[in-house]
């Protein structure tokens, strides 16, 4: 209550605040919980991407996956999604390789996802594979290569499209290829053009647009291909605007001196709409657990500030060197509190400000406001939501260990 009377002096409606977090759902990557590993190879993670530690305990099965993202959501307030790899695929038997894979493969999650309220976001896998052994798929030499992965990005449009006629919520499906070289390439225009051909190809495919949001995803460099990525930053915001798909911007994906939270506005503006990953780099794209610093806050204040209707939202990490169940919650809850901050602050006020030409109120304001009883607020949210404030939720996440996790071996 004293909350509120503080927050209403800047005519913010902190109950208004809490019902617009409450219908904001922000889509929970599955990745965290087997370290990238999925159900359909038994082989090493390629790609560029590499996960670090052995904490015991990781999902080595859907059921067993699917458990342990129950016991995230108890733990975590509002609305939520769950984001699928394809490699995530249920097989009864024997595997279906990607390029044949279907809904029929993924039918289980589905019934999951409507037994505990949720919707699905979906993403092909162009890794951890034989035929992505190389680093290259859609812009591989080999046409044969080409057309397994083409066929695999078409298969993966019909799922995204069965989750978002199923579940009746469009499905945002995710591009992201490592394709790249480790040493400096002889031509950088070919694997380009190859990749544009092959995304061509794909995206031919007829699929419902009300059921399926694409977008593609840029990546600076990763493990393997430091040199040259062929989905660089530039050729993905070229190709999405002229073929007429989103573009992602991942807070990973770019030098660490870069402002991300900058580039989303003019996403927005030529776009109309702006997909976008929650990670956290140190010195690399090393997808850290989320924490509650100056570039998580400065980009969930460009969310609040451009409406969130206009965001598709989800997080993209993985650590293994901590308890996976934790780093899950303590990542989706540290997203959703600097939503809730940015959704507490005086837009209006401080945009006259600016354009006033005051600065200093601005820059007083700006850091007053830091320390204003957000908590309180919050607090509140996750009583409304039935699960814990604060770090006591921690405590459900040790029993669990013990009664779950540590007899996994």
């Amino acid at each position: 209550e004293e909350a509120k009377k503080i927050y209403a002096q800047f005519g913010i409606d902190t109950e208004a605040a809490m019902e617009r977090l409450a219908k904001l759902s922000v889509s929970v990557h599955c990745w965290q919980g087997d370290d990238v590993i999925g159900f359909d190879h038994d082989g090493p993670l390629t790609g560029g991407i590499q996960t670090t530690g052995n904490y015991p305990g990781k999902a080595r099965t859907p059921e067993e996956l699917m458990a342990d993202l129950d016991k995230v959501f108890s733990l975590v307030p509002g609305k939520k999604k769950l984001n699928l790899h394809a490699c995530y695929g249920i097989h009864e038997g024997v595997i279906t390789d990607r390029d044949r894979i279907g809904p029929e493969n993924f039918e289980p999650w589905v019934r999951w996802a409507k037994r505990v309220g949720v919707k699905l976001d979906f993403n092909p896998t162009f890794f951890s594979h034989p035929k992505a052994a190389d680093g290259l798929t859609l812009s591989h030499p080999d046409a044969k290569i080409r057309k397994f992965w083409i066929k695999h990005g078409i298969q993966s449009l019909k799922i995204a499209e069965y989750f978002g006629k199923e579940l009746k919520s469009p499905c945002g499906i995710n591009f992201w290829c490592p394709d790249g070289y480790k040493d400096e390439p002889s031509d950088r225009l070919g694997p380009r053009k190859r990749m544009a051909a092959s995304l061509d190809e794909i995206f031919k495919c007829r699929y419902d647009r009300k059921a399926v949001v694409p977008f593609l995803e840029s990546k600076l460099f990763g493990i393997g291909v430091e040199s040259y990525t062929v989905n660089s930053h530039e050729f993905v915001t070229g190709y999405a605007l002229k073929r007429g798909i989103l573009a992602l911007l991942d807070m990973g994906h770019f030098h660490l001196t870069e402002n991300v939270a900058d580039k989303i506005s003019s996403f927005l503006m030529f776009f109309g709409k702006v997909a976008f990953h929650i990670s956290r780099p140190v010195r690399w794209d090393s997808d850290h657990v989320i924490r509650q610093n100056d570039d998580l806050r400065a980009c969930a204040q460009e969310i609040v500030k451009m409406n969130p209707k206009n965001f598709i939202i989800a997080l993209d990490y993985f650590d293994a060197s901590i308890n996976r169940i934790a780093a899950w919650v303590l990542g989706m809850r540290n997203m959703q509190k600097e939503l809730l901050k940015a959704m507490l602050m005086p837009w209006d006020k401080l945009v006259r400000l600016q354009n006033g030409g005051d600065f200093t109120e601005q820059l007083v304001l700006q850091e007053e406001y830091r320390n204003y009883p957000f908590d309180a607020v919050w607090a509140e949210f996750c009583k409304r939501n039935s699960v814990p404030a604060s770090e006591e939720w921690f405590d459900s996440v040790k029993r669990y260990e013990q009664q779950v996790l540590s007899r996994r071996s």
